[in-house]
């Protein structure tokens, strides 16, 4: 297992479990080195040093004078910065009990992400990133919790685990808590995980969050979309195999979409993992009835360039045992495809 369940660490912190993955020493070994090496997050300091860098040369270019004494800081007046500062102090040691109530009205500033980064996130601890995770997303609107997700969020949540191989219990309730609004998490967390090339604990934790928390299905929809016009990699591929196993009833151009993003594979000379085909046996069970005749020859190349010892005649039995989108209704008593060997014939 990645995680611990129900022990505490050195430091006294509970970590959370997620499923094991089925999957070899050499695939792990391989998904490990694909995933590597992406460009870190952006996060909430970024933002507002290219802010204050801004105003600084807006400010040089119009009156001829340097930047300010200390470029690192937020434009806040000085009674709201000590207050901020202070606020980042207690977040800093907090473990439970009351946010101070300094910190609940951020979400309702104009300027909030200024006044967020004085309290410096950062050094929040992981019980208080959760507490701030539930009042912001409660609070601020899709667009909004978006931003906060991705400069706060998911910074904390590949930083813990970076340093621990695993993920603080109040960091995974934080991302649960995330999918409160769902089309934030997906926009300000998984999808540009997927874009800086995440690593195989950071797609596993992420995946276990989207298989126990309910999604609506036409959020669920979109992000698969995205996915399967994405750049190939398996931490995709893990995203992709949690929300089909989710048995939505997904539009016809997610499944085409899903079907042009399997059918790729077909003239590739690399053998995809474990996972990539674990991904298309989940796609052939619940949505075999929605491809058509023409897309399902597609796929029996795919079957052919990218064998599977176990799970492809799995897939074959899927794919071609039942009637497809467009394809004419056998009549009563008529011997299906199974019965006249064509499901086999590959």
């Amino acid at each position: 297992m990645l995680l611990c369940p129900g022990l505490l660490d050195a430091a006294g912190e509970y970590y959370e479990d997620v499923e094991d993955l089925e999957i070899g020493e050499d695939d792990q070994r391989a998904l490990d080195m694909l995933m590597n090496g992406g460009s870190p997050a952006r996060t909430l300091a970024d933002v507002i040093m290219a802010k204050i860098n801004e105003r600084n040369a807006a400010a040089g270019d119009g009156a001829g004078g340097g930047a300010a004494e200390d470029d690192t800081a937020p434009d806040l007046p000085p009674k709201v910065l000590q207050v901020y500062t202070s606020v980042g102090k207690v977040l800093s040691t907090y473990r439970s009990g009351k946010l101070p109530k300094a910190f609940k009205i951020v979400p309702r500033l104009a300027n909030w992400e200024e006044v967020l980064y004085a309290t410096d996130p950062d050094g929040w601890t992981p019980a208080a990133t959760s507490e701030a995770t539930r009042l912001f997303a409660s609070n601020l609107n899709h667009k909004m919790a978006q931003r906060f997700y991705n400069l706060v969020l998911l910074p904390a949540v590949q930083r813990d685990i970076k340093e621990h191989g695993k993920l603080n219990f109040h960091l995974y309730l934080a991302l649960k808590r995330a999918l409160y609004k769902p089309s934030a998490f997906f926009k300000g967390l998984l999808l540009p995980l997927c874009e800086t090339r995440c690593t195989l604990r950071e797609a596993l934790i992420l995946g276990s969050v989207l298989q126990k928390v309910s999604v609506p299905v036409l959020h669920a929809a979109v992000a698969i979309l995205k996915l399967a016009e994405m750049e190939y990699t398996p931490a995709n591929t893990l995203f992709l195999r949690t929300l089909l196993r989710k048995k939505y009833a997904l539009p016809y151009r997610v499944v085409d979409a899903l079907v042009e993003y399997f059918a790729g594979f077909g003239d590739s000379q690399e053998v995809p993992p474990v996972i990539w085909q674990q991904t298309l046996l989940a796609f052939a069970q619940h949505y075999k009835g929605e491809i058509t005749a023409e897309q399902k020859e597609s796929l029996k190349a795919v079957l052919r360039a990218q064998p599977h010892a176990q799970i492809t005649p799995e897939i074959r039995r899927e794919l071609f045992s039942v009637r497809g989108r467009g394809e004419p209704k056998l009549p009563p008593g008529a011997p299906g495809r199974e019965a006249t060997g064509e499901a086999m014939d590959m």
